[in-house]
């Protein structure tokens, strides 16, 4: 970021130099005309290997993918689609990510700001379609904004519990310019993601576990998620209680152990 500061970049620019400060580097995208001004520069980005662009056949299979490589590598997905018809497509694949905790940064394009509401060709209010199914999402009116906002987004999708993020981009706000200036994420007011278990309901579990007779812990996809396989496991064996999983929390423990009960259906 240094090398940039009180440099001139556009809105794509700072997207893309953000996504390269963030780690992001593979995107899932599809082009369209919205988002031909971030296409623009990825294209150098990709040249000088900085970032891998991976294209699918429809939007949704973007989603999808960044979905698998989020669960995958632990790392937030990322992916990328044009405004209207490819942004509806994105639906799908963020209301999977949203129910299963999958972070991902979604970058939709939108039709120029004065456009908006207007019932512009491929104009979608994608900010309202989308606002059920993600954690979090923005509707971008200046360039200068592009840079804090995709940092916000890269830290809300990951922080707590993991989940979507998107933000949407009008094509003249990816193409206007601005002047960088150096800047480190703060708290954002309003989000605050606990970092630790409450003692006290930990307690309270003990108690319950204890006071049991025949306790059965039923253990979902968070365990996964936050890397506590190994605690379930060395819970189970010391309390000697069976364990019921549900799908996203396959593996957690062997099904072969004598403590798994496996899932007990959707």
């Amino acid at each position: 970021c240094n090398t940039m500061a009180g440099s001139t970049f556009t809105g794509a620019d700072g997207l893309l130099k953000v996504f390269e400060d963030e780690g992001a580097d593979v995107m899932f995208g599809f082009p369209g005309s919205s988002v031909i001004p971030i296409y623009d520069k990825l294209y150098h980005r990709m040249a000088e290997g900085k970032i891998r662009h991976i294209l699918p056949r429809h939007e949704q299979g973007a989603v999808h993918a960044a979905d698998g490589y989020a669960r995958s590598t632990g790392k937030v997905g990322v992916c990328m689609a044009t405004s209207g018809p490819g942004a509806m497509n994105l639906v799908t694949g963020l209301a999977t990510a949203y129910m299963d905790s999958v972070p991902i940064v979604a970058i939709t394009g939108q039709v120029k700001t004065h456009a908006i509401g207007k019932d512009a060709f491929q104009e979608a209010d994608t900010v309202g379609v989308t606002m059920p199914i993600t954690k979090h999402n923005y509707l971008l009116k200046s360039a200068c904004d592009l840079p804090d906002v995709v940092r916000e987004a890269f830290y809300i999708a990951r922080s707590g519990r993991p989940g979507p993020v998107l933000i949407d981009v009008p094509f003249d706000v990816s193409a206007a310019e601005c002047t960088w200036t150096d800047r480190k994420l703060g708290a954002i007011p309003g989000y605050n993601p606990p970092t630790q278990g409450d003692p006290e309901l930990v307690r309270q579990a003990a108690q319950m576990i204890n006071g049991s007779t025949r306790p059965i812990l039923y253990v979902g996809g968070g365990v996964v998620s936050s890397g506590a396989s190994e605690l379930v496991r060395q819970l189970a064996a010391k309390a000697n209680v069976y364990v019921v999983h549900t799908l996203l929390a396959k593996g957690v423990i062997p099904e072969t152990d004598e403590l798994s009960m496996g899932m007990p259906g959707m």
